[in-house]
């Protein structure tokens, strides 16, 4: 059996994800094989693994950072919001249903033996596994029919450390407050508290620490503040649209860069495709939401979407259209890409239901269907638009995540593939493709550089010592573990665990 640790937090976007991924690393440095888990994950922004299961990107993250394979164990429920009431609900990795908030709540607990049992496969080939939890587990309206904090930490019998966001301001009162709300059996159960993102010194912090003691014994509990950590810039993917990636209203474009906008849309997923582009010199990334933004855009990207026919009139509301976006040099993915067409057809259902005329910028209409498109795939591209250079290697990796199938299309391929064709489709300055991850590939994203370079007559000198991807991501989940070191008291947190440092 496995060791087992779970992270809670104060609120969302406190620094689970982070901490659980920095636990990671630093256990597999100590030579520990160790694996993430989050029973239930709500985010937008997910991953298709080998065998074609779909998960959470937190979750993938967290894997990578352990060096071992993203499995749908690690998250058996992912939740992806398509309106404000609604999920498509992923069970181990596949569609399981589009339920309401309230009819998922009232039918929660029929996924426990789903949950253990997807823990109980980790449980079995990890010496630790470190928990992520969700939100708050002082959500007391919800706590009934819990699964993905105390609830879960008493299933699995969990010890629990509690971190809260500092930088938000109240920090000793949501800890207090979060613990002075849950009940006697899950108070015991959190036995260190960590205070993520402090800026300045620490030494100031040590009488809120022994005023927070004294509050704690009003009520009989007693729980160590077990580490704090500074705010620090470190790489890593966000779980979903609370990352603050996507507030860019004060980026400026520059005439020194390459300026690309991704356009927020609503119900925007796997924005984590973009990360790659964030870290070269050379560009300049803005997210926008209104046409007059993208005036000094070198290129625009139409990310994916979970609601694509929602997202496509919000952004004709907004004054997208063809007319002031088919002489831009346009990227469209997976839903993005299905807007770039002529019609979107929901006679199923799948999505709001109904029609929408697409941005007509490329030849092709998009039939949904309830079949979901799940797969990992490897292609070998064999057109490109004007504005990316030819590329010497022309094999790509990625996934694919979607929901509908292309018809009456007269246009050039993207891509080919031994199991898929229709990668996407390409016309001049227009691209679009259902493969996500695609920026992953260094030497395309090189060829899009260089390419837009040209095209523009932009004085921009390439760089030609960039890290590869995937030792950039590692260095970071580096950088990562040595922070956790040095900011928590890792004798407690092993002690905690029961096992001997």
């Amino acid at each position: 059996m496995a060791k087992v640790i779970m992270v809670q937090g104060t609120m969302s976007n406190s620094g689970k994800s982070f901490l659980v991924a920095g636990l990671c690393r630093m256990f597999k440095r100590m030579g520990f094989k160790v694996a993430p888990f989050k029973s239930q994950n709500m985010a937008l922004n997910s991953f298709i693994t080998e065998d074609g299961l779909e998960m959470g990107r937190a979750q993938v993250m967290q894997a990578e950072a352990a060096k071992i394979a993203p499995d749908a164990c690690m998250n058996p429920i992912l939740l992806k919001p398509t309106s404000n009431t609604g999920s498509q609900v992923i069970l181990n990795g596949k569609v399981y249903a589009n339920m309401s908030a309230s009819d998922y709540y009232t039918n929660k607990k029929s996924f426990i033996p789903y949950v253990l049992d997807a823990y109980k496969k980790l449980d079995s080939k990890y010496d630790i596994i470190v928990i992520e939890g969700a939100g708050s587990p002082a959500e007391i309206n919800l706590n009934e029919n819990d699964i993905v904090n105390m609830g879960l930490a008493k299933l699995v019998d969990a010890p629990v450390l509690l971190v809260a966001d500092i930088d938000r301001g109240g920090v000793f009162a949501s800890v207090f407050g979060t613990v002075a709300l849950l009940d006697s059996e899950s108070q015991k159960r959190i036995k260190g508290i960590v205070i993520n993102k402090f800026r300045g010194d620490k030494t100031l912090l040590t009488p809120g620490f022994d005023m927070l003691k004294e509050h704690f014994a009003k009520i009989g509990v007693k729980i160590p503040v077990v580490g704090v950590i500074p705010m620090t810039k470190i790489d890593i993917d966000d779980e979903d649209s609370l990352s603050s990636r996507l507030d860019t209203a004060s980026t400026e474009f520059s005439n020194d860069k390459i300026n690309i906008a991704v356009i927020r849309l609503p119900h925007i997923s796997n924005f984590t495709d973009f990360n790659p582009l964030e870290r070269r010199s050379e560009i300049v990334l803005k997210y926008i939401t209104s046409p007059n933004e993208m005036a000094d855009a070198d290129l625009v990207i139409l990310p994916g979407s979970k609601n694509t026919l929602y997202d496509l009139r919000w952004l004709k509301d907004k004054g997208f259209n063809r007319n002031n976006l088919i002489n831009k040099n346009i990227i469209g993915i997976c839903g993005g890409f299905q807007m770039l067409g002529n019609n979107l057809i929901d006679e199923a259902g799948v999505e709001e239901g109904g029609s929408e005329t697409g941005l007509k910028l490329l030849n092709f209409s998009t039939v949904f269907a309830k079949k979901k498109t799940t797969r990992q795939t490897k292609t070998k591209i064999i057109n490109l638009p004007d504005f990316i250079d030819n590329l010497s290697d022309t094999a790509i990796t990625g996934y694919e995540i979607h929901m509908g199938s292309t018809i009456d299309a007269d246009e050039k391929y993207f891509t080919i593939s031994d199991i898929s064709e229709n990668g996407g489709f390409v016309n001049k300055n227009i691209l679009g493709t259902y493969i996500h991850g695609i920026f992953e590939n260094d030497k395309f994203v090189d060829c899009l550089i260089s390419g837009l370079i040209k095209k523009t007559g932009k004085k921009i000198s390439l760089n030609d010592n960039i890290t590869d991807f995937e030792s950039y991501k590692d260095s970071q989940y580096e950088l990562l573990a040595n922070l956790v070191e040095e900011s928590l008291d890792i004798e407690r947190i092993m002690n905690i665990l029961n096992i001997e440092k």
